[in-house]
């Protein structure tokens, strides 16, 4: 057991400490098992170049539509608080106080809080994770293209490996890929279903820039637990700056709970059902130490790579039980007594 200890600690410290390599190679193989069933399909009417080249380019569109969506909706908050700055520093002005009027000094430690030093460490901050995200997104594609042109030599190499190991890799990462692609069709089904609903409470509500909050909660619900806090959390405070009245904004933040509660825990597991059984506790463990070690990328690709390993373990008996133990579900899952043997690569 301690063995075992060590090992996984030294393995989150390399992790950690290779997270410029790493981290673009586990979203290349994520984007692969997503992708290759469309080079697949493209290969049987065009050259496998080209086929190769749409699919990279319809990746790239997807990747850089969501990064645009984020960053317009975000942007569009930031110059409301711009224009309302005036209200806002009114607003300040009146809790300080009420806390002072209430024998709460809260003036020295907001200031020191929010200085303008602070303000320069925050903008410092977001260009480095800017010029941090630019270069992480042209690795992640190099290994992109490389991993797409040698998918069909490796799933060669593995059925000709002697042995069982091999083919039960195949087989293991035929399912992975089967896996990975019907929780991101979940996950956006679920993605479309919450912005939707975000969108149409904060226009009830009269809540302003309604359809920028619901496309930060599309985008941030690819985050399980984080991403529905903060697209919880960021229209609340909005709320209070909007209709200066903390009422208000106890009524916004528990309607969007209710929200994320009904689409996360109740319509996504009927969605999923048992094929992608994973203990919840799992589920926040992934997206917690993933966000540890990776930050934001950790915190999306924490889950994949959870139903990666878990499905891996599946089909290797000795670790057999490591799957059941963390599938979340009371009876073993479907298929343990053998590994499945009638997935192709499609």
């Amino acid at each position: 057991m301690m063995i075992g200890i060590c090992t996984a600690i030294l393995s989150a410290a390399a992790l950690y400490w290779a997270q410029s390599i790493l981290a673009p190679v586990a979203f290349a193989l994520f984007l692969i098992a997503l992708v290759w069933p469309i080079q697949a399909l493209f290969r049987r009417v065009l050259p496998g170049g080209l086929a190769m080249l749409i699919t990279v380019l319809l990746a790239m569109v997807a990747v850089v539509g969501l990064g645009l969506v984020v960053a317009w909706a975000f942007g569009s908050v930031a110059q409301w608080v711009v224009g309302n700055s005036s209200q806002i520093q009114l607003l300040y002005l009146r809790k300080l106080e009420w806390l002072d009027a209430h024998g709460i000094g809260a003036a020295p430690l907001v200031s020191d809080l929010f200085s303008s030093r602070w303000l320069v460490r925050v903008a410092q901050e977001v260009t480095s994770q800017l010029h941090g995200l630019v270069s992480f997104t042209v690795v992640t594609v190099v290994f992109l293209v490389l991993g797409l042109m040698e998918v069909s030599i490796v799933d060669r190499q593995l059925a000709r490996m002697p042995g069982r190991v091999g083919p039960t890799l195949r087989l293991a990462a035929i399912e992975t890929g089967s896996k990975l692609r019907v929780y991101m069709i979940v996950r956006t089904v679920m993605s479309v279903v919450t912005g939707v609903a975000v969108w149409a409470f904060a226009r009830l509500m009269g809540l302003e820039l309604a359809a920028e909050w619901g496309m930060i909660a599309f985008v941030l619900n690819y985050i399980p637990f984080i991403g529905p806090l903060v697209a919880t959390l960021f229209p609340t405070v909005f709320a209070i700056l909007q209709f200066e009245s903390w009422q208000t904004a106890v009524v916004v933040f528990l309607c969007l709970n209710v929200i994320q509660s009904v689409s996360g825990s109740y319509i996504e597991p009927l969605l999923a059902g048992k094929r992608l059984a994973i203990s919840p506790f799992m589920v926040l463990l992934s997206v917690f130490l993933g966000a540890f070690l990776w930050g934001v990328p950790g915190a999306f690709i924490g889950v994949p790579a959870l139903i990666a390993a878990l499905t891996l373990c599946r089909h290797f008996s000795g670790a057999r039980w490591v799957a059941n133990l963390l599938s979340g579900q009371d009876a073993p899952a479907p298929g343990d007594s053998q590994p499945e043997t009638q997935l192709s690569p499609l």
